[in-house]
């Protein structure tokens, strides 16, 4: 009678247990799981009673000098606020570049909080920086800007709207569910989108709260995460599903719920801890935040980063340079790769994963400005 070879069944127990893997992570990552096609409702009816101020329109313009002036304030006072934080870095020995390519882009962060006059001298200011240019019409103000802050290339959206139904946002191909992903610029395009932004990334995690355009998508909260809604009389609001269910935003009148954060501002005042800090983003690295000035005014904010020429943003320096702008509410949604601002037809930021090549990441919803 032959022996049973151990040898035959671990190698069959091998090959399913990696099989098995393989798929849950292919099923987790990478398949699509399409739960709603067409999942371009939006729910106009929270906007009942709710009257609406046209603007007036200012003449179309690409001068970058009334366009900067808000930026290049915000470069100096972030530059201020935040020498703490960038002392910190430079004695945690965090080292992106050589003495001659610091030479070449700019002083280092602990530089320019010991000398901020030395830094104005020797990195770029906004003056020196392309910006994009601004629109306006009787509903959408929107002015861009692009700042050079803590080693960083920044860009600033300020946007004015007659009604916060002009803040949406849009899944990738028009379809909510797990790892239905899109350029930023894609989705932007196929909704007609004057200014977009990245959005959360809710395709990437399973809980988290997601309201878009009025519907409720997703109900399944975390405790743990701030969550930013925004109404249909456009204030905004800080949560998280121990305070507020799905349903009773809905009953509110939230209009949009992100799941990502952490909350950066509220009511005018930095709100990530130090824990935060150390335990979710102490490294610098291209961010997208949005936030809130006063009523139905708004600015959209993402700064590159990961390369030689803007190291990014930790979160405390995000909130910081939120906040130099006069925002009182402020919230980070998903950054790194994701990080993309599209206007006018356009990519304007330089979205990165690696730092070695410059290529927009593919999001499952963006967030954007439009009719």
């Amino acid at each position: 009678m032959k022996k049973k070879r151990p040898f035959l069944f671990a190698l069959v127990y091998g090959t399913l247990l990696a099989g098995f893997t393989g798929y849950v992570m292919l099923d987790t990552f990478v398949i699509p799981t399409v739960e709603s096609k067409n999942a371009g409702a939006a729910n106009y009816s929270l906007f009942e009673g709710i009257e609406a101020e046209p603007l007036t329109p200012q003449p179309e313009s690409t001068d970058s000098s009334g366009d900067s002036s808000r930026a290049e304030k915000a470069q100096s006072d972030t530059d201020a606020s935040s020498s703490s934080q960038s002392s910190s870095k430079s004695k945690g020995g965090r080292s992106r570049r050589s003495s001659s390519q610091t030479a070449q882009a700019g002083t280092s962060k602990q530089e320019k909080s010991d000398s901020s006059e030395a830094a104005s001298e020797s990195t770029p200011q906004s003056s020196d920086l392309e910006t994009p240019g601004s629109y306006s019409d009787e509903n959408i103000s929107i002015s861009l800007s692009t700042s050079y802050s803590l080693d960083t290339v920044i860009y600033t959206a300020d946007i004015q709207l007659s009604s916060a139904q002009y803040l949406k946002t849009a899944f990738a191909d028009n379809s909510y569910g797990k790892n239905v992903t899109a350029p930023t610029s894609e989705t932007a395009a196929a909704n007609n989108a004057i200014l977009a932004i990245n959005g959360d990334y809710y395709g990437a995690r399973e809980r988290g709260y997601v309201i878009r355009n009025g519907v409720l998508y997703r109900e399944t909260g975390s405790a743990d995460t701030d969550v930013l809604c925004i109404y249909a009389d456009g204030h905004f609001e800080i949560t998280n599903a121990s305070e507020k269910t799905a349903e009773q935003l809905i009953e509110e009148g939230v209009w949009q719920a992100f799941s990502f954060g952490p909350a950066l501002l509220e009511n005018g005042e930095v709100a990530v801890t130090a824990d935060e800090e150390v335990g979710r983003a102490m490294a610098s690295n291209p961010r997208t935040a949005i936030g809130i000035i006063d009523d139905l005014h708004y600015v959209f904010v993402v700064s590159d980063g990961r390369t030689e020429e803007s190291e990014g943003l930790s979160l405390s320096e995000l909130a910081n340079y939120m906040k130099s702008l006069g925002v009182k509410t402020a919230y980070n949604l998903d950054g790194g790769g994701s990080s993309t601002m599209y206007y006018n037809g356009e990519v304007i930021n330089n979205p990165t994963t690696s730092g070695r090549s410059t290529k927009e990441r593919s999001v499952s919803d963006i967030v954007y400005i439009g009719y």
